[in-house]
């Protein structure tokens, strides 16, 4: 077994290093998102995931929700294209089955609440033509019940600590550690907290974020960021990279003005300024 690299601290100057894809002139040059999740109890995951990927560069964002909520999600992101998903062991509408292949980046996860149904969206996007997978909440979950190898090759984890540990089937240890492993097992880069780790061993650390992030919905914005780094054009791992970064570096420029209590939503909005500390074409 291989060693994990040393870490690479993430920076502004390492960002800027990296660049990001050039964005064209027009919506579509810019990438596509497709969002994935949502249920009764937690209807607006799929708004902030998606508007977080509008907010970072991406240029079209479709979202796929059950049908009772689709109105709901329409009147609250009027940017999106909104598809209805079909129930479990029927054939995908095909518009919907266009879109998605057709999609730059796929988010599968926010606000499902139930782990059946991230599993039967994971088998259903294995048979899809799905160019980079993100997967996020209870789909992280459901991960191991799919193999590897029904996946697309371009997939990024967004864990949070428990789903971490769920996937490794212990207590996570050290991130920066344990994380590069994971990886590798899982032909993925998994970001979780402050580290970002690729299959080949490759680690970043992110110093930046506070107190602040852990607010409801702020998952879903930093899923939604990374979903939007990856359909604009960036590598999955720099994706996973620059969306964290991203993600912190709002929630820092949030608390320097408002200190605690700001919303999941406001990090969104947040976004573009703190893309903009390293892209000023943005």
């Amino acid at each position: 077994m291989s060693v994990p690299s040393e870490p690479t601290k993430v920076t502004p100057a390492l960002l800027r290093e990296w660049g990001l894809p050039d964005p064209g002139e027009s919506k579509k040059s810019r990438g596509t998102a497709m969002i994935i999740g949502g249920s009764r109890r937690s209807a607006g995951a799929v708004v902030l995931a998606g508007e977080a990927a509008l907010r970072v560069g991406a240029g079209k964002v479709g979202v796929t929700t059950e049908a009772a909520l689709c109105d709901v999600v329409r009147v609250a992101f009027p940017e999106a294209g909104v598809y209805e998903s079909s129930e479990a062991g029927r054939t995908a509408d095909a518009a919907w089955s266009t879109s998605c292949d057709d999609a730059d980046a796929v988010l599968v996860g926010p606000g499902l609440d139930d782990p059946a149904d991230a599993r039967a969206w994971l088998t259903r996007l294995s048979t899809q033509d799905v160019t980079c997978l993100v997967v996020d909440a209870f789909a992280v979950g459901a991960l191991r019940d799919v193999a590897r190898d029904r996946l697309p090759e371009s997939l990024i984890v967004n864990a949070n600590l428990e789903e971490a540990e769920l996937l490794l089937d212990r207590p996570v240890d050290d991130l920066l550690r344990d994380l590069p492993h994971l990886a590798r097992e899982l032909r993925a880069v998994v970001h979780c907290y402050s580290a970002v780790a690729s299959p080949d061993g490759a680690v970043w650390k992110l110093d930046d974020g506070g107190p602040g992030l852990g607010t409801a919905g702020s998952g879903d914005v930093l899923a939604g960021a990374i979903t939007g780094f990856a359909a604009c054009g960036l590598a999955p791992e720099r994706a996973a990279v620059w969306g964290a970064w991203s993600h912190a570096r709002a929630g820092g420029l949030l608390t320097e003005r408002m200190g605690l209590g700001f919303l999941a939503r406001d990090l969104s909005r947040e976004l573009p300024a703190a893309v903009r500390q390293v892209d000023e074409r943005r």
